[in-house]
C-alpha cells in the first residue's frame, strides 16, 4: 500500500502540472486584462494602461508568466495579486474559504446522516411504501438542478414560512451564542440545497449496493450462525456495501465544492464559489486561476483517498 501511494503521488505531480499549464494557457489567451473593467475610457491614456499591464507582468509572454507563477506557487504558496482588489490572491481565498468549508462540511455531514439510514432501510424493506418514497426522493433530488431546488427552498422557508433570513449578512461575526444562532440560520438554506442533492446520490448507490450484497452467501451464513438481523445488516452487508459508495462520497467532495459555486451565488454566501463567479465576470485572472487549480488538487487528492479507503474496507483489495 505504501509503494502504491508513493506511485500515485508521483503520478499526481505531472498530472497537476499539465492541468495548471492548460488552465493558465486558456485564461491567458482569453480576452480580458486589468484594464477591461474600464473599457475604452478616453480619460485613461494608453501610457497609463501600458504601465498598469507592465506592473502585473502582462507585457511578457504568457508561457513565461506561467513558469514565474508556478515557481511562486510551489516555493511560497504565492498565487499572485488580484487585478481588481490589488491584494494577494491567497489572502482573498483565505478570507472566503472558511465560509465555504463551514457550509459544505455541514451539508456533507447532514447528507450522510440522511442517506445511510434511508439507503439501508430501503434495501432491507425492498418494494415497501418506505422504499418507494425513498426511491422517489432519490431520483427527484438527483434530477432537479441545484438552482431550482434553491429557488424552491427560498420560496418555502424564507418567503412563506420566514424561518430563515432572505438576505445573507456577510458582515456577521460569530462572537457569542446569539451570533452563532444567526449564522446557523442564514447558512441553513444553502446546507439544505447541497444536502438534498448529495443525500439523493448516496441513497441511490447505497440501496443498489445493499440489494447486491443481501442475497450473497456470506450474509446467509451470518444469519445461520444465529446473529441478530440488525448485526447481519450493519456489520456484514453494510460494510461491504459501502465499498462502491466510498468512491461516490470521496469523488463527490470536489463536486460539492464546484456545486457550491451555484449555491453560494444564489444565496449570496461569501465563499470561494461566489468569489470565482465575480472574478470571472471581472476578468480577474489570478483569482480564477488559483481557485480552479485548488479544485484540480481536490479532485486528484480525493481520487487517492477513495483508493485508500477501498483497501481499508475490503481486505481482498491489494495494490501491488
Amino acid at each position: 500500500m505504501t509503494s502504491y501511494i508513493a506511485r500515485r503521488l508521483l503520478i499526481a505531480i505531472p498530472t497537476l502540472l499539465v492541468i495548471s499549464f492548460v488552465i493558465y494557457a486558456v485564461l491567458a489567451l482569453a480576452p480580458g486584462d486589468p484594464m477591461s473593467q474600464f473599457g475604452r475610457n478616453p480619460n485613461i491614456p494608453e501610457e497609463v494602461r501600458d504601465n498598469i499591464r507592465r506592473s502585473f507582468g502582462l507585457d511578457r509572454p504568457w508561457y513565461e508568466r506561467y513558469f514565474f507563477w508556478l515557481r511562486n506557487v510551489t516555493t511560497a504558496g504565492d498565487f499572485g495579486f488580484s487585478f481588481n482588489s490589488r491584494v494577494p490572491v491567497s489572502e482573498l481565498i483565505g478570507q472566503r474559504l472558511p465560509q465555504t468549508l463551514w457550509t459544505v462540511g455541514i451539508a456533507y455531514f447532514v447528507a450522510l446522516l440522511i442517506a445511510v439510514p434511508i439507503g439501508v432501510v430501503s434495501a432491507v424493506k425492498q418494494y415497501s411504501w418506505f422504499d418507494r418514497i425513498a426511491t422517489t426522493f432519490a431520483f427527484v433530488g438527483f434530477s432537479i438542478p441545484s438552482f431550482a431546488i434553491g429557488l424552491a427552498v427560498i420560496l418555502v422557508f424564507a418567503v412563506n414560512l420566514k424561518w430563515f433570513p432572505l438576505i445573507y449578512d456577510t458582515t456577521l461575526e460569530v462572537v457569542d451564542l446569539e451570533s452563532f444562532s444567526k449564522q446557523v440560520r442564514q447558512i441553513a438554506m444553502p446546507v439544505i440545497v447541497v444536502a438534498i442533492q448529495q443525500s439523493a446520490d448516496v441513497t441511490r448507490f447505497l440501496r443498489s449496493s445493499m440489494l447486491d450484497n443481501l442475497p450473497l452467501d456470506y450474509v446467509r451464513t451470518a444469519r445461520s450462525k444465529g446473529l441478530a438481523e440488525r448485526a447481519v445488516v450493519i456489520r456484514h452487508a453494510l460494510r461491504n456495501s459501502l465499498i462502491p459508495v466510498v468512491a461516490l462520497m470521496s469523488l463527490g467532495v470536489p463536486g460539492i465544492f464546484t456545486g457550491a459555486i451555484i449555491t453560494e451565488t444564489l444565496f449570496r454566501v461569501n465563499g470561494i464559489g461566489e468569489l470565482l463567479i465575480r472574478s470571472t465576470q471581472n476578468s480577474d485572472t489570478p483569482v480564477v486561476m488559483a481557485i480552479t487549480f485548488i479544485y484540480a488538487v481536490l479532485v486528484v487528492t480525493f481520487n487517492l483517498v477513495a483508493d485508500i479507503v477501498y483497501a481499508t474496507l475490503d481486505p481482498r483489495i491489494r495494490y501491488s
